[in-house]
This record gives C-alpha cells, sequence and structure tokens, in this order.
C-alpha cells in the first residue's frame, strides 16, 4: 500500500511537472511568433515602402523623359529658325553662326553639366559675379563668343524658379507629392491593365450571352476630367511600319504629326451617363443633343444638350429582356434608330413620334448581331451575324436582299468605305473581308493571326484600321502594301471609330483604355483612363464629341477641344 501511494505521489508530481513545461514551451513557441509577426510585419512595410519609391523614381524617369522631348523639339524648332534666319545674315555672320551652331552640337556631357550650374547659379549669385562667372565658365568651354548682327540683343540666361528650368523637377516632385495622397485610392499601374473585375474572357468576349458571365465590380476611380495629350511610353517605340516582306521599323513621326486644323489637343469629360447596366452600344445624333446607350434589353436616350446631372428621357424595350443590345445606328435624319444584339430580330424604331415606337421588325436565321452599319443613302442595314453571314436589309420594305457568307466563325465588326461601294467586316475567324456592294461578291481577304473585335475605315482616304484580340491595332492601305501596328493598348481592343475629317481615329478596349491615334502612322494624341473595360464608342459627326459605354454599367460624354 505505501508503495503504491508514492507511486501515485510521484505519478502526479510528473504530470503537473509536465503540465508546467508544456506550458512554458507554449510561452516560448508564442513569443517566436510574435517575434516573427513583429518581423513580417516590417518587412511588408519595408515593402510598400520600396514600391512607392519605386512608383515615385518612375514617375520621375517619366517626367525626365517628357522633358527630353520637349527640349529636342524645341532644338529642331530653334535649328528651322535659323536656317531661316541664316540667308540674311551677312557672310561674315553666316559663318559665325554655323561655326557656333556646330560647336553646339559637339557639347559634351560634363559641359553641358558645368552650363546648367551656370543657369543654377543664376538664382543666388549678384548678377555681376553671375556675369563674370559666365564668362569664364564659357571661355573654359570654348564656346565661340561672337558679335551679334545689328539690331540684335545678347540672349539672357533663364532664371530658375521652382517652376522653370531645363530639367526642373518640382513639378515633378510635387506630381509625386500628389501621387501619394491618392496611391490607396488609384494606384499607378505600370502596365495597363484589365478593371479590377474581370468581365469576360478573350477567347468568348463576342459569343452571344457572353455578359451572363460578367461579373462587372462597381468600383468608380475619379480620373481627371482633361485628357491631356502626353507621350505614353516614352521610353519604348509603340508604332511601327510593316513592310512587305515582314520587317518591322518604328516610326519617326513628322513634326507636324499632332498639331493642324482638324488635330486635337485633349478631350474633356463632360457627361456620366448611369446606365444601370453594362453598355455594350452607344451612338450619338447629328445634331449632338441626344446619345443613345444599349444595355441589357433596352436602349435608353439622353439629352446632352444641357449641363447638370442627367437622367435618361426615355427607354426603349428590345429584344428580350435577359438579351444584351450589341449595336444601334442612327439614320442621318435622326428619326429613325436600328437596334441589334443577343437576338435573331432586328428592331427598328420611329423617334419621330411623341413616343418612340417599334415600327418594324427584322427576323433572320443568325442567334445574334454583333454589328450595324447603315448605308449612305440611309436605305440599307448591314448586319454582322453570329453565324458569320452579313445580311442586307431593305429599311424601307423591311425585307432581306441579300446575304454575303465567307466568314467562317462570327462576323463581330462592319464599315463602309468612303465611297459606298465597298463592304469591310471582320471577323472570329481572324479574317478581313471586302465586299463588292453592286455586284454582291468578295474583293478581298486578308488573314490575321488574331480575332477581330472592331474596324473603321477612313472617310477621307484609303487607310482601314483594325483592331484585335492581341490588343494590337493595325492600320492598313487598302491597295497597298502600307500598313502600320500600334501598341498602346494592353488587352484586346473592343471598339474603334474615325473622325469624319479622317485625320484621327479612337480605340477602346478591355485594358480600360480610350486612345486617339493619328491616322495613319498612329501618333498618340491623347489617351483617357476609365474605372472599367470600355465596350463601346462613337463620335459626333462633327468630330466635336465622343461618347463611350463601358462596364461599370454608364456611359460617358466627352468634348474635344482643339
Amino acid at each position: 500500500m505505501q508503495t503504491s501511494s508514492q507511486s501515485s505521489q510521484q505519478l502526479k508530481f510528473t504530470t503537473s511537472d509536465s503540465c508546467d513545461r508544456i506550458k512554458d514551451e507554449f510561452q516560448f513557441l508564442q513569443a517566436q511568433y510574435h517575434s516573427l509577426k513583429l518581423e513580417c510585419d516590417k518587412l511588408a512595410s519595408e515593402k510598400s515602402e520600396m514600391q512607392r519609391h519605386y512608383i515615385m523614381y518612375y514617375e520621375m524617369s517619366y517626367g525626365l523623359n517628357i522633358e527630353m522631348h520637349k527640349q529636342a523639339e524645341i532644338v529642331k524648332r530653334l535649328n528651322a529658325i535659323c536656317a531661316q534666319v541664316l540667308p540674311y545674315l551677312s557672310q561674315e555672320h553666316q559663318q559665325q553662326v554655323l561655326g557656333a551652331i556646330e560647336r553646339a552640337k559637339q557639347v559634351t556631357p560634363p559641359e553641358m553639366n558645368s552650363i546648367i550650374r551656370v543657369v543654377m547659379l543664376h538664382a543666388c549669385c549678384p548678377q555681376q559675379q553671375l556675369q563674370a562667372h559666365q564668362l569664364s565658365q564659357l571661355q573654359g568651354l570654348a564656346l565661340p563668343m561672337t558679335p551679334l548682327p545689328l539690331g540684335l540683343t545678347p540672349p539672357t540666361l533663364p532664371t530658375v524658379t521652382s517652376s522653370s528650368g531645363l530639367f526642373s523637377l518640382s513639378s515633378i516632385l510635387a506630381s509625386q507629392a500628389h501621387l501619394a495622397k491618392e496611391e490607396k485610392a488609384t494606384p499607378l499601374e505600370l502596365h495597363s491593365s484589365c478593371s479590377s473585375c474581370e468581365f469576360m474572357s478573350h477567347m468568348n468576349c463576342l459569343q452571344p450571352n457572353f455578359w451572363s458571365h460578367c461579373n462587372i465590380g462597381n468600383e468608380i476611380h475619379n480620373f481627371g476630367a482633361d485628357v491631356h495629350h502626353h507621350l505614353v511610353f516614352p521610353n519604348r517605340s509603340y508604332s511601327f511600319y510593316l513592310s512587305a516582306d515582314g520587317h518591322m521599323q518604328p516610326v519617326s513621326f513628322p513634326h507636324d504629326a499632332l498639331v493642324g486644323p482638324g488635330i486635337p489637343r485633349h478631350a474633356r469629360q463632360i457627361h456620366t451617363l448611369t446606365h444601370g447596366e453594362v453598355v455594350c452600344a452607344v451612338t450619338i445624333s447629328t445634331s449632338t443633343h441626344h446619345v443613345y446607350t444599349g444595355g441589357k434589353g433596352c436602349v435608353k436616350m439622353w439629352d446632352i444638350s444641357q449641363p447638370g446631372n442627367k437622367s435618361s428621357m426615355a427607354q426603349l424595350d428590345c429584344l428580350n429582356r435577359d438579351n444584351y443590345i450589341r449595336s444601334c445606328k442612327l439614320l442621318p435624319d435622326g428619326r429613325t434608330l436600328v437596334v441589334g444584339g443577343e437576338a435573331s430580330t432586328l428592331s427598328i424604331w420611329d423617334l419621330a413620334s411623341p413616343t418612340p415606337r417599334i415600327k418594324a421588325e427584322l427576323t433572320s436565321s443568325a442567334p445574334a448581331c454583333y454589328a450595324l452599319a447603315i448605308s449612305p443613302d440611309s436605305k440599307v442595314c448591314f448586319s454582322c451575324c453570329s453565324d458569320g453571314n452579313i445580311v442586307v436589309w431593305d429599311l424601307h420594305n423591311q425585307t432581306l436582299v441579300r446575304q454575303f457568307q465567307g466568314h467562317t466563325d462570327g462576323a463581330s465588326c462592319i464599315d463602309i468605305a468612303n465611297d459606298g461601294v465597298k463592304l469591310w467586316t471582320g471577323g472570329l475567324d481572324s479574317t478581313v473581308r471586302c465586299w463588292d456592294l453592286r455586284e454582291g461578291r468578295q474583293m478581298q481577304q486578308h488573314d490575321f493571326t488574331s480575332q477581330i473585335f472592331s474596324l473603321g475605315h477612313c472617310p477621307t482616304g484609303d487607310w482601314l484600321a483594325v483592331g484585335m484580340e492581341s490588343s494590337n491595332v493595325e492600320v492598313m492601305h487598302v491597295s497597298k502594301t502600307d500598313k502600320y501596328q500600334l501598341r498602346l493598348h494592353e488587352s484586346c481592343v473592343l471598339s474603334l471609330k474615325f473622325a469624319c475629317c479622317g485625320k484621327w481615329f479612337i480605340s477602346t478596349g478591355k485594358d480600360n483604355l480610350l486612345n486617339a491615334w493619328r491616322s495613319p502612322y498612329g501618333a498618340s494624341i491623347f489617351q483617357s483612363k476609365e474605372s472599367s473595360s470600355v465596350l463601346s464608342c462613337d463620335l459626333s459627326p462633327d468630330d466635336s464629341y465622343i461618347v463611350t459605354g463601358s462596364g461599370d454599367k454608364k456611359a460617358t460624354v466627352y468634348e474635344i477641344i482643339y
């Protein structure tokens, strides 16, 4: 009994001791966990700080690149001015100026740094000391100090302030402070990406009912009301000339690429039209007073002639309630609207009546219509069908005239050439085809390596712009081998439209971007990034307004500033 009692006490002691040891080990592990958690938090903080610095330095580099481009443009223009003034100088002065120009071309980076130091000293040195310092520096650089022609005054060095100077960083740093404030709300994306909520895959984005799989978010980030011209990627080329043998060469834009009559400077956002569903189709009236937005099962009509918050004037219930409108086209007189989408019927609406009403429906064998076009005389409507056929409709008699057959997959986009005789279509079979409207036959076929989602024919020339699933825009001459490839979009190009003047065009994509391009070589005029994929676009007939439809259930109206 005594032995049993001692054994029990020893066992009891051992169990208690084990518990204490387990407790100590748990506390030790818990302390280690807290220590590792603190280290992890510290590393995460350092990572965030590094990312912030990376963004800041990237933006600084971006700003410096822009400054370099500006200075290069200034040098180009000064050279042109010198060339114009030179013939008016005496022979002696011409030789002196030519010598000065040649010497300026040979300035080395160390010499340039010395000149910059002279400029910066101007802000802090007394005038007399500065002049003496300038003289010594310039003499040290062996720059020619020649007398000026009669009537010309010597130039003075510019004052370096917080807002000026050859490579002033103050404005760049100020933009960084602004960027840091908005970093959480609108993080900088070094490579353009899709909306935070993906709404479709590349391969099925033009198939019927693809919107039913959409997951469109409602995060709307405010972007600037003005969309200014800028060099989007100054450190790399984005426009390439493609020769007949497939050789690709970066394009050097002419000096007047972004200036001149009919070339916009920027665009200003003036209206947001809250449609309530994904806006897959938009069109603007000839008078520019009304915009039509197509979503799920209906088209809404908006009056944009007055400022202020907008609500739709009318709702046109089309097709079935759960089917998306894919295209809507106004006849030039603004009295008739043709609507097509994920149904086998097209709706023709009479807008001239006191209340818009359906005056006819056109039914085809295809399950969906992807795009529409109206002939210049408003007598014929062309419908791109999901079965690949192009159906030609007589709008007056509401009858099917003929079908163009050739695309082996859905016909996704369409436009009529400026001569009114040729019809251009693009398809999911990666081909672009040209049709003769008089003879009813195919004239040309161009094969691409990517599905075609959008195209537009230049109203004043023989150029065709093609937007592809691969994110490229290609601008091709319709009768020659000339072709340009434009690479600013980062995802599939969903819509495209030429300005009526023919000098520029716009494209939109799944990467949330609206790009304006100079035709045909593709210099970037301006760019806007919206808060979701931009599915559709239209330009007013007078080239004064742009309207876009996007995945965040709204349309945006821009005023074009010249």
